[in-house]
């Protein structure tokens, strides 16, 4: 009974998966550019599909193909006209040893406008040939087996990181060390399904314990427990993925604008020495210490102002304070008159600013304007600045202490992600994880609470299979054409 249901359960999941992907597939032979739109020194067209050999023949005039992923020197002709496009290099890849698991074809040629368009016009008079959709090469490579959904996103972030931290947990994931995270935790719960239905089965009429029904809960609960810590990561990865959204606030003329300045090295914001400068939110994205930091000018925070669009400002930069990761709190050091009441005068300020006490552990105080303290004021400030940073925005004094202690905090809000463990880079991972503890937390519940007697295994572990199924998402081991739909056209086309 066991060995029937299972093989039922795989069965059914593998005819699901073919006659989904057979129909999201056809047999046409599609071609784009890998190497990026505009004039360069080589662009790359990658052709990819049934039709592939028969392209290199007429557009090569090779009467063999080529030895498989080495360069060959060749002349390029039109496949219709038959003259000559370019001379550049031929790269061959015979399925299933390629990107797509296709038959894959790579011309490199001059990466000239006139150039790139011959070739699509030569490419596309080939029978059942047409270029390709966003993400189409990739896609056929996720239906060829080559990767997962986790490791299909993970190329799309590595596509777009710009940044050495985005870049190092992109290639993580592309190279499918989450996937494997996830892989693992998904085996472990299928195992225990398997015990558990074992001993439904045959713990009657069988040597099957109770031993092997207490094991498989442990397993679960394990996985429960993993699970747990694994989404309690203050969203590091999608913070990484996504950019640190940091606001500079403070009183109105105190350095906000002139900050930001500073930090982007142009002149991003407008300064003046009126207060209420800046009426809305002025965001610039940055690169600093590797990560990716959004920026946000805001217009000076006070309690209230005659000025209808200074108080819409006000309110506008409120609301992106309750949303921000990182706060830069900007003080005006010259208006500290005793630096034996500063952490009274501090106090008043953050209190006068509107600034709620649960926004301070991920707050950076900078006492700007240092320039125009006296020195034994000046002096007192940078021997006692471990809560604060002393600045000038004038002589840029200050700047590179400011630097290291923004890099400290972005590693404590992004981790480092070249030696931690995989985390969580989409909100799509979080929902069905999210899901799958729910599911997993069911059942152990269920079993805790329940007198042996009167449990029902073979109902309960209904939530085990959900619990799976959810991981089956993220991984695409379960798939649908939506999910699908919105991965994909992310990419670029000819990737």
């Amino acid at each position: 009974m066991l060995c029937a249901r299972l093989y039922s359960v795989l069965f059914s999941k593998q005819l699901n998966n073919l006659v989904f992907r057979q129909s999201c597939r056809n047999n046409s032979t599609i071609f784009g550019i890998s190497s990026g739109f505009g004039k360069c020194g080589v662009a790359v067209i990658r052709v990819s599909g049934p039709a592939s050999q028969s392209i290199i023949h007429k557009k090569t005039r090779l009467k063999e193909c080529p030895e498989p992923r080495r360069a060959l020197l060749t002349k390029i002709f039109h496949g219709e006209t038959r003259a000559m496009i370019d001379r550049g290099l031929l790269l061959w890849f015979p399925g299933p040893n390629s990107f797509t698991g296709e038959d894959t074809v790579e011309f490199h040629v001059h990466g000239g406008s006139a150039i790139v368009s011959a070739m699509y016009d030569s490419l596309a008079t080939f029978a059942d040939t047409r270029i390709a959709e966003p993400g189409e090469f990739t896609k056929r490579a996720f239906f060829a087996g080559k990767m997962d959904l986790t490791e299909v996103e993970g190329l799309a972030d590595l596509i777009h990181a710009e940044t050495e931290a985005q870049r190092r947990q992109a290639l993580r994931q592309a190279n499918g060390q989450l996937s494997c995270f996830y892989n693992d935790m998904r085996a472990r719960l299928v195992n225990a399904i398997a015990s558990i239905e074992a001993y439904i089965d045959f713990s009657e009429d069988q040597d099957v314990d109770d031993d092997v029904l207490h094991v498989a809960v442990q397993k679960i609960e394990a996985v429960i427990e993993e699970l747990k810590v694994h989404l309690n990561d203050n969203r590091r990865g999608e913070r990484l993925r996504n950019g640190v959204r940091a606001a500079i606030v403070g009183a109105p003329n105190v350095g906000k604008s002139s900050l930001i300045n500073l930090l982007s090295q142009r002149n991003v914001s407008i300064v003046t020495s009126i207060a209420g400068t800046t009426r809305d939110i002025v965001e610039s994205h940055y690169d600093i210490a590797g990560y990716p930091v959004i920026l946000a000018d805001t217009a000076g925070l006070r309690s209230s102002t005659d000025d209808v669009v200074e108080s819409e400002g006000i309110a506008r930069a409120r609301t992106y304070v309750e949303c921000a990761d990182l706060l830069l709190l900007v003080v005006d050091a010259s208006r500290i008159e005793s630096v034996n009441r500063l952490d009274a005068f501090m106090e008043e300020y953050i209190q006068a600013l509107g600034i709620e006490q649960r926004m301070m552990p991920n707050t950076l105080t900078i006492l700007n304007k240092c320039d125009l303290v006296d020195n034994v004021t000046l002096q007192w400030l940078k021997n006692n600045s471990t809560q604060f940073t002393c600045l000038s925005c004038e002589s840029k004094e200050g700047l590179a202490e400011l630097m290291e202690r923004m890099k400290t905090r972005l590693e404590q809000l992004c981790g480092n992600p070249a030696v931690e463990s995989p985390t969580i880079s989409q909100e799509r991972h979080r929902f069905h994880l999210k899901q799958c503890l729910t599911y997993l937390e069911r059942f152990r519940d269920y079993f805790k609470e329940t007198a042996p007697q009167d449990r029902d295994l073979a109902i309960v572990t209904h939530h085990l299979r959900n619990a799976v199924r959810c991981i089956g998402k993220i991984t695409g081991t379960v798939e649908t054409e939506e999910i699908l739909d919105v991965i994909f056209s992310s990419f670029c086309i000819g990737k």
